[in-house]
């Protein structure tokens, strides 16, 4: 579902960069990795994309063509990375270890079947994975890397993964971790958080866009 201004998927403040605009934080998931394919959580594991994930990240280049930032970073692992990389935005990255996937510890490589079958009722964004983060913990690494990117004049490019981002949304509504559980997010797609009137009130513009990824091999 995207959330826009009604103009075909274009974020209403998509200008990065009017003089006056108020600023704008672009959130751009991974491409596909063997993993997104089977459902295993993947946090810490350093796995590649796959061929259709790496035409989806030159796919999302495309959808951010145009647009210039103030800062650009992405998480360490290499499926941020490369997709960053094959976007067009490899040489002006930071990398920012705050913008790590969720830890999962004991439950990283499982099915949420699998997490289910020993732990009924059992819901991340509430309860953590043991061995790994809780939502106290991801959720300071978000406000961390939150309150760096509001520190910059004009528009930031963030590159990572799905649960980080959703945790990193939640907070800048205001609305904290557990917010992040409605927010899905698509490989590949973007999303822009900004504010509806001024710096008091932050909103989300723009919410899983993959309309770039609907053509052809990559539908």
């Amino acid at each position: 579902m995207t959330l826009d201004d009604g103009q075909s998927g274009t974020p209403k403040q998509d200008s990065a960069a009017g003089k006056n605009a108020l600023p704008i934080i672009y959130l751009a998931r991974h491409g596909e990795t063997a993993w997104t394919i089977t459902g295993q959580h993947t946090g810490v594991t350093d796995l590649p994309l796959t061929e259709h994930g790496e035409a989806n990240a030159r796919a999302l280049g495309e959808r951010l063509r145009g647009l210039r930032f103030a800062r650009v970073f992405s998480s360490p692992l290499q499926r941020a990375r490369r997709t960053c990389e094959l976007a067009g935005f490899a040489t002006e990255t930071e990398v920012d270890a705050d913008l790590m996937e969720w830890n999962y510890g004991e439950y990283e490589g499982r099915l949420m079947s699998e997490i289910l079958a020993v732990r009924p009722g059992w819901q991340l964004f509430r309860d953590g994975c043991p061995g790994g983060e809780s939502p106290e913990q991801i959720g300071a690494r978000a406000r961390r890397f939150l309150a760096r990117a509001r520190n910059i004049q004009g528009d930031v490019l963030v590159f990572s993964s799905s649960h980080f981002l959703r945790v990193f949304a939640g907070e800048w509504l205001g609305i904290g971790v557990a917010g992040g559980k409605c927010l899905l997010l698509s490989t590949a797609s973007v999303s822009t958080l900004g504010y509806e009137h001024n710096l008091s009130q932050p909103a989300i513009s723009l919410w899983n866009d993959t309309a770039h990824l609907n053509k052809g091999e990559l539908k």
